[in-house]
């Protein structure tokens, strides 16, 4: 008996093209590719087939009508699985793919290293004022070496919100390096498992209160969006810096530009924003006391090739019937377990 064909498809260009090669070395598999301006025909002859969308994570650089929504899964009969490529899921509904009986999953942890780095990069820079200094030379002579006096960060308090795979490494690298005290804030670990990783358990405005550095690293959800505003910004030290290297619209940009404006913070490091890229013209990047960056902190040689290799491994792993290790919605394995096995034929383990 042949094998069934296994249909898998993505948008644009893969991260790296460790997941081809190893989807490709199967005879059961069928990978397709689309654009953001395939025409609706040929999106509907993907969809029709697909068993498995391997989505990126950027919001912004696909198209709304290609992100994975319950109208997109409308025209995915025999969907079984959206994977992003990376540890951020913006682009998949994962209450629409629990009510369609499809699982999400992601590549959590794949880039936590690159992430955690660039956080740590930014916060020497502005601690030490090399940024501001290095602006001030490009524009014109005579500096003065004291008018960039900068601090150090040993010793200084780190607070991190959220502990998970980046925020933990990010605590480590801390902590290791520069004996910084770690305070986080994060609902779904114990005291006792935020103590494991060397930190303090504390709510968020006793974090803003006391922390030298704030550095943001959760999902971008109903729970988490805009949850750094006006009042947060007022809570933080006006010596302190604040970093988001995790999803846009967890901070509020109208807010950061009047802290910064004021005076009420010391400055920020920013790799995600509202709306990616932001546009020359927008008002945080006139501030020398601002590092932007166009949400590149994941986007190392490395990490790539990482989250590649384990998407691809994942994806396999459940057109094979296994369970998949990063799942984003397990409350869905029933329903899909009834799917998988009028689609394929036997029940996935």
């Amino acid at each position: 008996m042949a094998a069934i064909t296994k249909h898998v498809f993505y948008v644009n260009r893969l991260t790296h093209p460790v997941f081809a090669d190893l989807l490709g070395a199967r005879d059961d598999i069928r990978l397709d590719r689309l654009e953001n301006d395939t025409a609706q025909t040929g999106i509907d002859v993907v969809l029709s087939r697909a068993h498995a969308y391997q989505i990126g994570a950027s919001r912004d650089e696909i198209p709304r009508h290609l992100h994975g929504t319950a109208a997109l899964l409308a025209g995915a009969p025999d969907m079984l699985v959206m994977s992003s490529s990376g540890a951020g899921y913006d682009t998949i509904d994962v209450d629409a793919c629990t009510a369609a009986g499809v699982l999400a999953v992601n590549q959590a942890g794949g880039n936590r290293e690159a992430v955690a780095e660039h956080v740590l990069g930014m916060m020497l820079l502005l601690s030490k004022r090399a940024i501001q200094a290095d602006r001030h030379m490009r524009r014109e002579a005579g500096i003065s070496r004291i008018a960039y006096t900068g601090n150090n960060i040993h010793g200084k308090t780190v607070g991190i919100v959220g502990l998970g795979n980046t925020g933990s490494r990010l605590a480590e690298l801390c902590s290791g390096l520069f004996a910084m005290p770690v305070l986080a804030c994060d609902p779904y670990l114990s005291a006792e498992q935020i103590a494991a990783h060397g930190a303090e358990k504390v709510g968020l405005d006793q974090l803003l209160h006391r922390a030298d550095f704030v550095s943001l690293h959760c999902p971008r959800s109903i729970e988490t969006l805009g949850m750094i505003g006006l009042r947060e910004f007022g809570l933080m030290k006006p010596t302190a810096w604040f970093f988001n290297a995790a999803r846009g619209g967890l901070h509020d940009e109208m807010a950061l530009e009047a802290a910064l404006a004021s005076g009420a913070i010391a400055g920020a490091g920013l790799d995600v924003w509202a709306v990616e890229p932001p546009p020359p013209e927008h008002p945080l990047l006139r501030f020398d006391n601002v590092i932007a960056t166009p949400h590149i902190a994941g986007v190392t040689a490395e990490s790539r090739e990482m989250t590649a290799r384990m998407a691809a491994e994942q994806v396999l792993d459940i057109l094979d019937g296994r369970r998949p290790p990063r799942l984003l919605n397990p409350e869905v394995w029933p329903a899909y377990a009834e799917r998988f096995f009028r689609i394929f034929g036997f029940q996935p383990g």
